[in-house]
């Protein structure tokens, strides 16, 4: 699966281990929640990232302690209809201060990628190729927007309230 990463398509430096796929001795690794919960501490000694795949059902409080050592934290959308891992993602951009990447992976639609960069996603597992290139046109195409939201975007008012008190308006 093409991965989409600050806007461009990237390589995924990330292998995915299932629960009882032997751990390699170096390199980057995404686990499954179950996985990572139950093994963290020897997870986070080993050389090379650690990144969790964490499902929507599972409370993110869970993995709070953890945040400051993992690389990557991937939130699954197991179908569009499905929007949970949208307030995760704002739960833990906005109050974990969680700053590391935050990948979307699952049911990751072309027509929900705007709305998933403003919940405070930065990187998307998609299907196909063409999706890859649909996002990167979206992510360049939408440049202000109106309501505040985990991805640290000025709005719109609060661009203008800085262009009007730097030109000196209203003093």
């Amino acid at each position: 699966m093409p991965l989409v990463n600050g806007g461009k398509i990237a390589d995924d430096s990330f292998v995915k281990l299932a629960v009882d796929t032997p751990l390699p001795e170096g390199g980057d690794i995404l686990v499954p929640a179950e996985r990572f919960i139950g093994e963290a501490d020897a997870l986070l000694e080993r050389a090379g990232k650690v990144g969790v795949i964490w499902p929507n059902n599972r409370d993110i409080a869970e993995l709070v302690p953890y945040l400051g050592k993992i690389a990557v934290v991937a939130l699954v959308f197991p179908t569009f209809r499905d929007g949970r891992a949208y307030s995760q993602a704002r739960l833990l951009r906005e109050r974990y201060n969680y700053r590391g990447e935050l990948r979307a992976t699952g049911q990751v639609l072309r027509d929900q990628f705007v709305f998933m960069l403003r919940a405070g996603f930065d990187a998307f597992d998609v299907k196909k190729q063409a999706d890859a290139e649909a996002f990167m046109q979206t992510a360049k195409r939408y440049s202000v927007f109106y309501q505040p939201t985990g991805d640290g975007r000025i709005t719109a008012l609060h661009r203008r309230m800085q262009l009007r008190h730097s030109e000196g308006v209203g003093t």
